[in-house]
């Protein structure tokens, strides 16, 4: 459909869904296709977050179509998810498209978290779009965790079967005086090394702990291995900058497809 202005990230996945639709096919990871909004709807109304949420923070997964089958090949599906999250400490939604344009959108109520994860979408070329409700009363610490947690979660799914990808990802960012570098493997098993020593224990009101909490949740329901290290650095914030830079930059590279292995899957094993 036509819209008065550009579609955001979690209407190109409605757009695609309503595609797929209208040819009579579905995707298996296609995760709740039938309730996505149309095209020209407002994002963030209860016709995504409302009814179907099994309020547990797990994934909200309903297929559109006859015992959730799947007639389109894996190759062709679109990497998307859509995750809600809803705790005693949090409520989170969120749409991440792995082959977007780097846009992202956020409200979260954690402005330097928010700064860190546009780095990963421009760099990652990932949408990603996420509300989140927390306890910010108490700290950040709940709210930071769980956006990893659901990040992950959403990761999983929409990476699919990892055929045809590279696996791994590396990468070296500087800023300035900073050098970080990101190692990540598409493992299926988590795995979390994790190496910054930040020169303060605060940049602005963040805290610079959480960073750690937050990759850790997100390996966790991701299933990936991942190496962080900050090589060197004097300000602070330079030193998270380069990490969540290349960690976008691991990531694509990471997901991107591989030519010469093509309906394979990455691993002696046959599966991931």
């Amino acid at each position: 459909p036509r819209c008065a202005r550009p579609l955001k990230p979690v209407e190109r996945v409605a757009a695609r869904c309503e595609q797929q639709a209208r040819a009579g096919r579905s995707s298996r990871l296609a995760l709740g296709c039938h309730r996505l909004p149309s095209p020209c709807r407002k994002p963030w109304n209860t016709d995504i977050w409302g009814a179907g949420s099994d309020k547990r923070g797990a994934l909200a997964y309903n297929s559109p179509f006859p015992n959730g089958a799947s007639q389109v090949e894996e190759s062709m599906r679109p990497r998307t998810a859509r995750v809600e999250r809803d705790t005693l400490e949090t409520q989170i939604q969120l749409v991440l498209d792995l082959d977007g344009s780097g846009n992202t959108r956020f409200d979260t109520g954690v402005p330097f978290l928010e700064h860190m994860l546009d780095q990963v979408g421009r760099h990652g070329m990932i949408d990603l779009e996420i509300s989140a409700r927390g306890d910010l009363h108490i700290d950040a610490h709940h709210t930071v965790e769980d956006i990893g947690i659901t990040l992950g979660q959403a990761f999983a799914r929409a990476v699919g079967d990892k055929k045809g990808i590279r696996r791994y990802g590396h990468a070296y960012v500087p800023l300035d005086e900073a050098l970080s570098r990101v190692v990540i493997d598409l493992s299926g098993r988590p795995g979390l090394e994790y190496h910054v020593t930040f020169t303060r224990a605060r940049i602005g009101a963040f805290d610079v702990d959480l960073f750690g909490e937050f990759f850790q949740g997100f390996v966790n329901h991701a299933a990936v291995t991942l190496h962080v290290d900050n090589l060197r650095g004097r300000n602070a914030h330079h030193q998270a900058e380069t990490v969540f830079k290349a960690f976008g930059r691991a990531l694509r590279m990471a997901l991107e497809p591989d030519p010469r292995m093509q309906g394979l899957t990455p691993s002696t094993k046959g599966a991931l």
